[in-house]
């Protein structure tokens, strides 16, 4: 599965040598690559999730469970391609929210709750991890990303908001302060006043006590599932093409070919009479 042969025949260098080759992978390769999915994820949610993700009181019951799916779907789909198509490794989804949630949780201790005194749970993420998992888990037993798009992200979606309910629905608590009906969630909103107040969330659920559940969460779920199915295909799309390497190759006819097989050089370099492109 690993083609560690062809591996060490294409390298040209003794078993010390690829030993060497992946330590340095070890060492560089992987930190390099978790930092930047940490970066580059953390920075994709904060301008696409927004606030909806950050603060508490604006973790509504319509907008957030349609948000934050169709949102994070996406670096999971373009990881998940790299990771199985390369080495069949299900599991790039979970490593991507394991990144952002590690980002995430550096910004909240850091930034919100040592430098501007904020209480960790009013700017808590949400957790991703048992979406994330099921979505590797279909791709492990469909074994085909058509059936993952279709069945996986639609559970990536629907699986949030009852996942994230254990850790934030004391938020939805009622409770009444000076006569007007609130949630927690409100109520540490008005404490912690910042700038830009979610007001226009509640104008737009005026009386329609959006924190205290309703009919509007599985409409908003059931929509997420659909449009997370789509981002899943557009990103599984990018993540083919920047992620896939090809070189062009001139056979024996001066024939230039695109070959998508890096073990082409080797194998011809060995003498065998591989078939480059179709052609022998």
């Amino acid at each position: 599965m690993f083609r560690t042969d062809e591996i060490i025949k294409a390298s040209k260098l003794p078993p010390e040598g690829v030993a060497m080759s992946r330590h340095i992978d070890h060492i560089y390769f992987i930190p390099i690559l978790f930092i930047t999915i940490v970066g580059t994820f953390h920075m994709h949610t904060a301008l696409l999730c927004g606030d909806w993700d950050f603060w508490l009181d604006w973790k509504d019951r319509q907008w957030w469970p349609i948000v934050t799916p169709i949102t994070t779907i996406t670096f999971c789909a373009a990881l998940q391609y790299y990771n199985w198509v390369n080495y069949r490794q299900p599991f790039g989804a979970t490593i991507t929210i394991l990144a952002l949630g590690f980002g995430k949780w550096i910004a909240v201790y850091t930034s919100w709750w040592w430098w501007s005194n904020y209480p960790p749970n009013f700017v808590m993420p949400a957790t991703l991890l048992p979406s994330a998992l099921v979505l590797d888990i279909t791709l492990l037993l469909t074994r085909n990303w058509t059936l993952t798009a279709v069945i996986g992200a639609w559970m990536y979606a629907i699986l949030f908001y009852p996942s994230n309910w254990p850790i934030f629905g004391y938020s939805h608590t009622p409770i009444v302060v000076d006569g007007s009906l609130l949630s927690w969630a409100d109520y540490m909103g008005f404490m912690y006043v910042r700038t830009g107040t979610p007001e226009y969330i509640r104008m737009i659920e005026v009386g329609s006590l959006r924190t205290f559940g309703g009919h509007s969460t599985m409409i908003s779920a059931f929509f997420s599932a659909f449009a997370s199915s789509l981002v899943y295909v557009l990103w599984w799309q990018f993540g083919k093409f920047f992620c896939t390497s090809y070189f062009y190759f001139t056979d024996d006819r001066q024939r230039t070919v695109k070959v998508y097989d890096v073990f082409a050089y080797a194998t011809l370099a060995h003498g065998d009479k591989a078939k480059i492109g179709g052609k022998a």
